[in-house]
Parts: structure tokens; sequence; C-alpha cells
């Protein structure tokens, strides 16, 4: 660093030159009282010291400061060195927040230039998420639902204010650390998990469901589903090996790739508040919102040059429960089954420009969907559910295998999807659009009473042969992105679902009356303004508009369809973040 010449010796030498003329003064004065043109010109020396001693002092002053300055720069640099290190870490499943979701929250900003929030290449990460708003057909909020109201819900009956919870970022805390035992070799973990602000719950849809067993469709609090399911890390936890040339492998619990994708390519980034397919995860899971999360899973990510490869697989885990075909079946008849609830995908994408797009491919075997509680003796339909264990809606005749208490319903499917989407940056603008494909089929090994869904939770009511034939949904969306300025964005998105006709014998009609296996369609819109006032705060407020109908409005999906209370919801919301 160049610094400024050395003024010590300088000082001594004005010391010296005030002395001097101090000395000739006094003598002049001693030995000639009478003025002296000398004189004049010894006081004009003395006013020339005096002026050099000040601009030393102030030379002196400000190379100080300059001192200051360079070993500030010196700690910023080594603070950006060490961001640079954290940051390569990063992997695209780590790309933020949700079920689908929000995903997940944004990403700490402590592996940027202030380090705060990391230590020895251990980061701690988070977001608080919390709104207002107002549903025009909703239900009592429910401590453990991490999604709130936006979105139509089958069981939605009249309008009410509520606090929202995760209406951009899922609320919630992580650690993820990285550490570089070879060259170019570094071993890596991620730990998070989602809470509820309006409660501080963790973040549990499952319970949503078990809370409101057996009650009648009215009373229902919120009930939905989701791979969030009260595990103490309910969004990741895994652990892994990185290289700089290789790529990453982790195992654990972990992201799908739809997951990621859908975090990537949606308008809304997986916000709750205001994109369906975050809302909703059968985008992101492939089929089902509890697999936009896999358990007992490996995931693979390689990136050269512009283009990115990732591949994931899921080894079966948990309990296949007891499984009969006959609809006079007891616990004696029951036969164990072994769970085949393995699941694979891959991704294939590339960055050129402003250009983006991946395609992603996944199938998932034995895939649950929970769509109601279990329904009791004042449900329209199926009134057994919350008291007797069932197998393809025959309820066990004699005593129960396990209690219905704290258990779930579940229809199984093999499912597989494809996805592709794609996005663009463009000046202050960033558009967006997808499609998927899924295709369901009844499962090829069945599960049974008891067999396992996320969380543990067991399935004491579960069907196999929900499907009369193929199921086929195909889900597209589009929006764009506009950044008004360096702190408010503002997001427009469209979102369409669409199921086909898999009722057989087909006799889908208002007439003749809609099952769930009946066509049907769901569109969203939503608009929503976000206003950064800090780098780890934010305001927003925007409003979702969202209907359903044909199959898709069908609540129930057992004998003459039991319709949504209502086909359309208005959900306007007002909130803010903290993330850091």
């Amino acid at each position: 660093m160049a610094r400024v010449p050395d003024l010590a010796g300088f000082s001594r030498v004005l010391g010296v030159a005030a002395l001097l003329a101090g000395v000739s003064t006094a003598v002049l004065a001693a030995s000639d009282p009478t003025p002296d043109p000398r004189d004049v010109r010894i006081q004009q020396l003395q006013d020339e010291v005096q002026k050099l001693a000040a601009d030393h002092q102030r030379l002196q002053a400000e190379d100080e400061q300059l001192m200051a300055r360079a070993q500030q720069l010196e700690s910023e640099v080594a603070a950006l060195r060490q961001g640079q290190a954290a940051r390569a870490q990063v992997t695209p499943s780590q790309i933020q927040t949700v079920e689908a979701e929000p995903p997940a929250a944004p990403r700490a900003k402590a592996d940027e230039a202030s380090g705060a929030l990391t230590w020895h290449g251990v980061t701690l990460y988070g977001a608080y998420d919390v709104g207002v708003g107002w549903v025009s057909h909703g239900l009592p909020e429910n401590a453990y639902n991490y999604e709130g109201e936006s979105l139509i819900n089958r069981n939605g009956d009249k309008s009410r204010f509520l606090i929202a919870p995760n209406n951009l970022s899922q609320t919630g805390l992580g650690v993820r650390g990285k550490e570089e035992f070879l060259p170019g070799w570094s071993a890596v973990f991620n730990a998070s998990t989602g809470i509820n602000p309006q409660s501080g719950q963790l973040a549990n849809l499952a319970a949503t469901n078990t809370g409101n067993a057996g009650l009648p469709r009215a009373s229902y609090s919120f009930a939905g589903d989701g791979a969030r399911a009260g595990q103490i890390f309910n969004d990741e936890l895994y652990v892994g090996i990185a290289s700089t040339e290789y790529g990453t492998l982790t195992a654990g619990r972990q992201r799908a790739l739809g997951t990621d994708a859908m975090l990537l390519y949606d308008p809304a980034g997986g916000a709750y508040a205001f994109s369906f397919i975050g809302y909703n995860g059968l985008m992101a899971g492939g089929g089902d919102t509890q697999d936009t999360r896999w358990d007992s899973a490996l995931k693979y990510r390689l990136a050269y040059g512009p283009v990115h490869f990732g591949a994931m697989y899921k080894f079966a885990d948990g309990q296949g429960g007891c499984y009969s075909a006959s609809a006079t079946w007891t616990a004696a008849t029951c036969t164990p089954e072994t769970p085949h609830n393995s699941a694979y995908g891959f991704d294939l994408g590339g960055a050129y420009g402003g250009f983006s797009a991946d395609v992603v491919v996944q199938h998932v075997n034995q895939a649950i969907s929970v769509l109601n509680p279990l329904l009791g003796p004042a449900s329209l339909s199926a009134p057994y559910q919350s008291t007797l264990d069932s197998i393809n809606t025959n309820p066990i005749n004699g005593a129960n295998l396990i209690g219905t208490n704290n258990t779930e319903y579940g229809i199984v499917t093999d499912n597989t999807a494809v996805m592709a989407a794609a996005k663009y940056a463009w000046d202050q603008f960033k558009i967006f659009g997808g499609y998927e494909y899924i295709q369901y089929q009844n499962p090829a090994n069945p599960l049974g009473v008891g067999a396992t869904a996320q969380g543990g939770y067991l399935l004491s009511g579960v069907e196999d042969n929900n499907l009369d034939s193929t199921k086929i949904v195909q889900v597209f969306w589009t929006g764009v992105k506009y950044a008004y300025n360096d702190k408010t964005d503002i997001t427009l998105s469209y979102y369409h679902e669409m199921q086909n006709d898999f009722r057989i014998p087909s006799t889908c009609s208002a007439a003749a009356g809609f099952r769930s296996s009946c066509a049907g369609t769901l569109d969203e819109v939503s608009l929503y303004a976000d206003y950064h006032f800090t780098r780890h705060f934010d305001g927003f407020a925007g409003i979702a508009c969202s209907d359903v109908s044909g199959g898709l409005a069908i609540a129930i999906p057992h004998g003459p369809g039991v319709p949504y209370f209502f086909d359309n919801n208005l959900a306007p919301t007002v909130g803010g973040r903290f993330a850091f």
C-alpha cells in the first residue's frame, strides 16, 4: 500500500527551526531596544513556522485516517474471499424457498461481505414471513398449516380475515456447511426446517388432517396435504461430497428435482400466497405433493460450462402395511406387504445469455395422496373411515388391525411426470413459462393398512384401485417479473391445471353428476408487488384469484361426487418478510 512520506523527521526539523527563531528574537531584543527591520523578518519566519506546524498536524491526522481506511479495505477483501468460498458450496438443490414451496425462504446473506452468520464454514440462515389476508371462501386457520388459504379449498365455506403464514417464503431456520479436506474436494451438509409463524408449531399438514378426523365437514378447520409433516427437519437434512470438477453427491432427505425446477422457473418463486404450483405440490412432486421431498435419497448434480445435469434416486423405506383384495377382509386374512416406494428422476438444463431452460423427468412408485381427513358419522360418503380400517373402500370385518387415532386415509398410485420449463431475462423483465405432463396408474405393488406416509403417519384407510383407467394431469404456467427499480419487483402469474376423463363408463355431465374421475380444470391468476426496504427486510401486497370446475371440483371422491362448497376463491394479502 502506498503511504504518505514519513512526517516524524519533518516534525523534528520544524521544532528546531522554531527554537532557533525564538532564541534569535530574544538576543536581538536584548541588544538593541530600538526597532530593527530584521525583527519584521524574524516575525515572518515565526509565522511561517507556526503554519508549517499546523500543516504537519493536519497531514499526520490524514495519515492516520488513510491507515485506518486501508485496514478496513483489507478486512473487506478477506470477507469477500470468504464469501466466495462459502457460495461455492451452494448446489442447485439449495436454491430457494418451497413446498412445493417456497420455497423455502431466500438463502442466508451471511456469506456475503459481512460474514456475520458464518463461522468456520458453517452458516446459519432463515426467514420469518407473516401477513394478514382475507379470503372469500376459507376455513378457520389451523396451527399446523404452513400454506395459508390463498388457493381454492374443497372445504372453504365463508369469507374471513386470517393471519397469513409463509406468503413468499417458508418461515424457518437452517444451517449449512462446507469444509475442504483435499484440494477441490469438500464435505457439505444442510439441515433446515419450517415453522408456522401464526402458532410456532413445526410445519405439519398431516396434523391438519388428523385433527379434523371424524368431524362434520362444516366443522373443519383448514386441512391439506404436503411433504412437511412435523419432522424436526421437515425441509432437508443431508450430507455429501462436493468436487469442483466432478460435481456434488448428497444423501438424506432432499428436495425432489421437480421442486428445484419449480423454484427456478415459477415467476412467483413458489410463493404460497401467489403461486398454484408452489402451494399445490403436485407439479413439483411429479404427481403428488407428498413427493416434493424424498427421504432416503441420493442426489447428484454436475455443471459443465453452460450445461448442468442432475440425477436422483430414492430407496424404498417405511412400512408397506397389510393388504387384502377381499371385500370381506379381516385382520387374519390380511397379507403383510413390503414397501416398494422407490423413485428416480433426471434433470438436464442449460443457460445462454439471459435464457435458461430445464427438462425434468420423475417417476414415483406408491405415491400417496391424502385428500381429506378421515370421514365420520356425519359425512355424506364413507362415514366409517374415522372408526374402522379399510382397504379399497371395504371396511374391516371384526376388530381393527390398527387404531384410527392420528392416522390418515391415502390414495396410492404410481406416477410418471415430464416437465419442461424456461425463463428469459431482458432488461428489467424476466419472462417465465413451463409445462408438465403427469401420468397416474394404480400401483403395481399395493400398500395396505399400516403403511407409512410422510412424517411416519400410518394409513388406517388405503385405496390401491382408485383409478378406472390411466389418469392424465397437465399443468401450464407463465408469468413476468418486472423490476420497477432496484427495490421494487412486480410479478404477474397465470397457472392452469387440467385433468382427463378417466371414469369408466364415461358418464360425466352436470345432469349425470360429476365425480373426481371426470375431466376438470383449475385456474389461478395472481399479481403482487414486493418492496425491499433493506437487504434483509421486504414488504409485499398482492392478490390471487382461483377457480375450479368438473371433476377437479369434487371434494370427496367416492360414490356420487360431493362437490366443493364453492368453486372460486379471492385472496388479497399484505405482509412482511425478514430473511437472513
